[in-house]
């Protein structure tokens, strides 16, 4: 089953003494980005919730977001370091005075909390943070799932859309087939008169002659693009059962696009012409869609 890079997915999980909540919402990329937001004294894990997130949602640009709420003040392992959040305040509100301009209270409180130092981090005991990070695991791992499951329905609805346009191109390449033979008699009177101008020239060249006749049958003649088209339509369909990927649906894309591009340069009729631009017009919308799935 194919999935969109599109995701969010949500968990919550709590005891008596945190509550964990864990946000990962993820958009199309070229290749993985993962962005981490979580409480400074769990970066130490932050390689270990990275390879986490590689290996379970592959690509994309993925937002992680990791919140942990004490349910009680005795259960809150951080504290505002006061002494040096007013030495900060302090030098900040000077600092504004000597640049000649009045500074927001508040806004400069925000800004000195933000410093280094600013709180005061009480070490939770080996068996209080293995009994949190399991949290946390357990946590992450539930909205993990809720994302990969919100990317299958994506997944589906986009699987939906590649069967409609390449029905779509596969209906007018029919249209072509029935247009083909409509052509013969205006390419027949093409070949005709430049047989006519040979003959008549004083300097007929029998093997020039033959040249090109066969240069006008293959410039004409579009069986092979039809087969090779047809038989790449088949191969995309074939695909979408299978679990691929975006690049490589976008690959047989451009090999759809390559035929279509011949029929329309040796079709020589304005019907077919007109059939090729709108199969340009799905295969559009086939590419832009490749881009969104993993």
């Amino acid at each position: 089953m194919l999935q969109s890079m599109t995701g969010f997915g949500s968990a919550m999980v709590e005891n008596q003494k945190v509550s964990v909540r864990v946000e990962i919402k993820s958009l199309n990329s070229k290749f993985l980005d993962i962005y981490c937001r979580m409480p400074r004294s769990y970066s130490d894990k932050e390689v270990e919730i990275r390879n986490l997130l590689t290996q379970e949602l592959e690509r994309g640009k993925v937002e992680f977001n990791l919140n942990i709420t004490p349910k009680d003040e005795s259960a809150a392992s951080t504290a505002i370091n006061r002494p040096i959040v007013k030495a900060y305040f302090k030098d900040l509100m000077a600092t504004a005075q000597e640049l000649g301009f009045e500074a927001s209270p508040t806004e400069t409180l925000r800004m000195a909390t933000m410093m280094p130092n600013a709180y005061n981090t009480d070490a939770l005991s080996e068996n209080e943070a293995e009994e949190e990070w399991k949290l946390i695991q357990q946590t992450i791992a539930e909205a993990i799932t809720k994302c990969k499951d919100f990317r299958k329905q994506e997944g589906k609805a986009t699987e939906a859309k590649f069967r409609e346009y390449i029905e779509n191109i596969g209906n007018l390449l029919v249209e072509i087939s029935e247009q083909e033979p409509k052509r013969i008699p205006i390419v027949r009177e093409r070949i005709e008169k430049a047989v006519s101008d040979w003959f008549q020239n004083e300097n007929f060249d029998r093997n020039r002659f033959e040249q090109e006749l066969i240069y006008y049958i293959e410039k004409f003649d579009i069986s092979e693009e039809k087969a090779r088209l047809k038989n790449h339509l088949d191969y995309f369909i074939k695909e979408l059962k299978t679990a691929s990927n975006g690049k490589k649906l976008n690959f047989i894309a451009q090999e759809i696009g390559r035929e279509v591009n011949t029929l329309g340069s040796k079709a020589n009729d304005a019907i077919i012409q007109r059939l090729v631009v709108q199969m340009k017009d799905e295969l559009e919308k086939i590419k832009e869609q490749t881009l969104n799935v993993v």
